[in-house]
């Protein structure tokens, strides 16, 4: 069964995404925890990090890092903080996440909300910065 983010590659469900190649896709979370904190998802559904190719791994991980250059540029923080959780949707993922302290990067904090307006704003943002 296709995940929610194997129907944002598809295109089936709208999303604000920052970056895609042939093999994977950037998009902004929609329950962030600061602004600027964007997925990194392969386009091949695989559940565990670990269980995928190693170039696909490693593609997968160079890709992010680029996206993570992006953010900096875009969000005001000291670093950006990665997170694999890979519980939550049986998809791998990685989150980036604009950070001033570890506490920034909780995952019990409550989320931000943010509009469509404001997510399309700093997705344009984090583009330019590619």
């Amino acid at each position: 069964m296709d995940t929610i983010f194997t129907k944002i590659i598809n295109k089936e469900i709208p999303a604000h995404i920052v970056a895609e190649d042939d093999n994977n896709i950037a998009f902004l979370d929609i329950a962030p925890l600061a602004k600027g904190h964007v997925l990194v998802v392969p386009k091949k559904q695989i559940d565990y990090i670990f269980d995928l190719e190693d170039n696909d791994f490693v593609n997968l991980h160079l890709f992010s890092k680029k996206i993570a250059q992006a953010i900096k540029k875009t969000i005001d923080c000291e670093r950006i903080g990665t997170a694999v959780i890979g519980l939550e949707v049986p998809h791998t993922h990685i989150h980036l996440v604009p950070i001033n302290n570890v506490y920034d990067i909780d995952f019990s904090k409550e989320k931000l909300s943010l509009s469509t307006e404001e997510l399309e704003k700093i997705a344009n943002s984090i583009k330019k910065n590619l």
